[in-house]
């Protein structure tokens, strides 16, 4: 047999292979990583899609949280894993823009390592406070940081939380102090036990301790108020210009997945996204909703790193 066509017959015997998988995919449980803690804003929505899919494709989708080094342990595990479509992860900005930059090894190429399937939501940070810290807004926070400097805490409790921090502490000209945390669960219980006066955390994970009163939110860090989070301004709108950190996340696989199942996975995710109901539960969480194919997951990742790159190397900042 001529050699092109010992080539196209391989050709079409792996594309048969590729759509027999997705036919019969899938065939047993599906693990969801989430390189984070329970309870963080991550672990939340990747819990409502595995609700979602285990409901539309007739196997169970379950997340398995594996929290650690802002992100790198559970994403490492992630593209490590095999890829037949039986193992995912929730990405983040964190795991898939911002901790090559950080971390001398993360353990992984994010633009290597997985097959980007869909951008689930966009989802801003908040600066919020124990009520018993006597400012209410960010123009009080800056002038008692520097009336006690390197005195005012804030808990921070993931990647994207230190780069608020590091922009208003640059920007703002405000000796503040960071309280690195492993995860949102334990650095909320802190605050709200009055340990720590200060946290900077998603939407998701602060919204309801602050509609029930038991934080006050300072400013978020979408360039303009929002209504995720009515009532409240941004940095931005608060004298320092141009603020803004918009968290977000994703679901992956790992590299070489074969595509049919990438394209069958994103269909899907994207069937639930344009629900009405799915939407109203997004924006609950404090997600603005997403969407789209793979193709512009990845464009979207590459602007992201041209994003936060040079900002954090000219910050110096590194991962702990």
């Amino acid at each position: 047999m001529p050699r092109f066509a010992k080539w196209a017959a391989g050709l079409l015997a792996l594309l048969w292979s590729c759509a027999a998988v997705a036919q019969t995919y899938p065939s047993r449980p599906v693990r969801i990583i989430v390189p984070y803690q329970a309870g963080q804003g991550t672990d939340v929505v990747a819990r409502y899609f595995a609700e979602q899919l285990s409901r539309t494709m007739g196997q169970r989708f379950y997340v398995e949280n594996k929290p650690g080094a802002g992100g790198n342990i559970g994403a490492e595990q992630a593209a490590r894993s095999d890829a037949d479509g039986y193992t995912l992860m929730m990405g983040t900005n964190a795991t898939q823009s911002m901790n090559e930059f950080m971390y001398a090894s993360p353990g992984f190429d994010p633009a290597k390592d997985f097959a980007p399937i869909i951008l689930v939501g966009k989802l801003p940070m908040v600066l919020a406070a124990n009520p018993s810290f006597s400012g209410n807004s960010l123009a009080d926070l800056v002038a008692a940081a520097k009336a006690t400097p390197d005195k005012v805490d804030i808990a921070l409790p993931s990647t994207t939380a230190r780069i608020v921090f590091e922009f208003l502490k640059g920007r703002s000209g405000a000796s503040l102090f960071s309280v690195p945390y492993k995860g949102s669960a334990t650095a909320t219980t802190d605050v709200l036990g009055g340990q720590v006066p200060l946290i900077i955390d998603t939407v998701t994970a602060l919204r309801g301790h602050v509609a029930g009163g038991k934080l006050k939110a300072l400013g978020i860090s979408s360039l303009k108020s929002t209504e995720l989070m009515p009532g409240v301004k941004s940095i931005a709108e608060q004298g320092v210009a141009d603020f803004e950190v918009t968290a977000w996340n994703a679901f992956y696989a790992p590299r070489d997945t074969p595509q049919p199942i990438v394209d069958l996975l994103n269909k899907e995710l994207a069937k639930a996204l344009a629900e009405p109901e799915t939407k109203k539960r997004l924006l609950e969480l404090g997600f603005d909703p997403g969407g789209g194919t793979p193709a512009e997951l990845t464009q979207f990742e590459k602007r992201e790193r041209l994003k936060w790159g040079p900002l954090i190397k000219e910050t110096g900042l590194q991962g702990g």
